[in-house]
């Protein structure tokens, strides 16, 4: 008897997102920049700056993601986080996701490739499952970019915010889930986008870790991030046999409206099929993409049985595609009570104290 392919269906989604909210006009503080030349080149109006631990919002996002797909933690065989701002990098983060959430028999392993880490990471866990290595795993994307910002800089630090979201794959023979997917680098552009003091190259600079200087070639990016989703798509929809109008909704990397836009243009996918809210969170990084997912779900914008498609890209310069078959469901099966603490600090202060801390850590070691 012939064994019917497995396929990895995504059952579950949760997202956790900081209450803080910081805005345009909050940026006018404490940056040269306006209101208007942040939206027209960006389409960002405001982002959320987290006064928890990256940990924390991950544990929020995956509780919640268990909960809708009606799992527990003993259910879950593999634990895969996207991120490229750790708390720690040892133990790495989703040991800790492991331990919260009760997977005591789960792998657990972190995925770097910047802004589309939770994108290689949902390759990574759909690979186990169609190998028949693990049935259920929860993949995160996840990222803490506020104390590595350098606020002085207006070029980045209008750009980013911070955010967590995850979903659970789980073993199927439907023709349900990740179809097909396409990933790649342009490792050759790497200098276009580096962060200047994460890492440990830094220490033998005199360089102290998480004190930044972000460098950020927009232009080059931009052609590059276009250029890299939109070939990826066409591999992706090539693999598959289908045009881009067979495409019910895409869900892209949020980190610009013009690069959205650009993308869907070349596609030749009318912005109506494609999922926006980078006006409202920013660019999350390896969090953006599972987020929006999240949102698109909870606003209705996905249908049972829908063809959605995932464009990304992120320093490295990674870039990736990926093509999901939503299954039947679109409600959650359940609903976990976690919450984040609250906070009376709002985001102006968070990001003021993280830059106070930073100066006087500079300050230290400089005497």
């Amino acid at each position: 008897m012939q064994r019917r392919a497995i396929n990895a269906a995504i059952t579950g989604w949760g997202k956790c997102l900081p209450p803080a909210v910081l805005t345009n006009a909050d940026l006018t503080t404490i940056l040269d920049t306006t209101d208007e030349w942040i939206t027209t080149r960006t389409g960002i109006r405001e982002r959320r700056i987290s006064h928890v631990p990256l940990g924390d919002m991950a544990h929020v996002a995956a509780a919640r993601a268990l909960a809708c797909a009606g799992l527990e933690g003993k259910d879950i065989d593999l634990i895969v986080f996207g991120t490229c701002s750790h708390d720690d990098q040892v133990p790495n983060m989703a040991s800790g996701v492991q331990l919260r959430i009760g997977a005591h028999a789960a792998a657990a392993m972190d995925v770097n490739t910047a802004c589309t880490s939770f994108l290689y990471g949902l390759s990574s866990a759909a690979g186990m499952i169609r190998s028949g290595v693990v049935r259920n795993a929860l993949v995160i994307g996840a990222e803490l970019i506020s104390p590595f910002m350098d606020w002085r800089d207006r070029n980045v630090a209008v750009l980013f915010g911070d955010g967590a979201a995850a979903v659970v794959l789980q073993a199927s023979d439907r023709d349900e889930g990740v179809l097909a997917e396409k990933l790649g680098c342009y490792a050759d552009a790497r200098e276009m986008l580096r962060v200047h003091g994460m890492g440990g190259r830094y220490a033998n600079q005199g360089t102290l870790y998480g004190v930044t200087r972000w460098q950020f070639e927009g232009q080059e990016i931009f052609k590059r991030a276009v250029h890299g989703m939109s070939a990826a798509c066409e591999s992706v929809l090539t693999t598959l046999g289908v045009t881009a109008e067979g495409v019910d909704l895409v869900v892209p990397h949020q980190a610009n409206l013009r690069i959205i836009e650009a993308v869907a243009k070349r596609m030749r996918v009318p912005m109506e099929r494609v999922f926006v809210n980078v006006q409202r969170y920013g660019n999350m990084s390896a969090a953006t993409v599972p987020v929006a997912l999240c949102e698109a779900v909870e606003e209705g914008r996905v249908a049972p049985g829908a063809l959605l498609l995932l464009p990304g890209f992120g320093g490295g310069l990674s870039y990736c595609a990926h093509a999901v078959r939503w299954g039947e469901r679109v409600t959650p099966l359940g609903t976990s009570s976690l919450e984040l603490p609250p906070t009376d600090r709002t985001a102006l202060e968070l990001i003021r104290d993280v830059s106070a801390r930073k100066t006087r850590a500079a300050s230290s070691t400089v005497m």
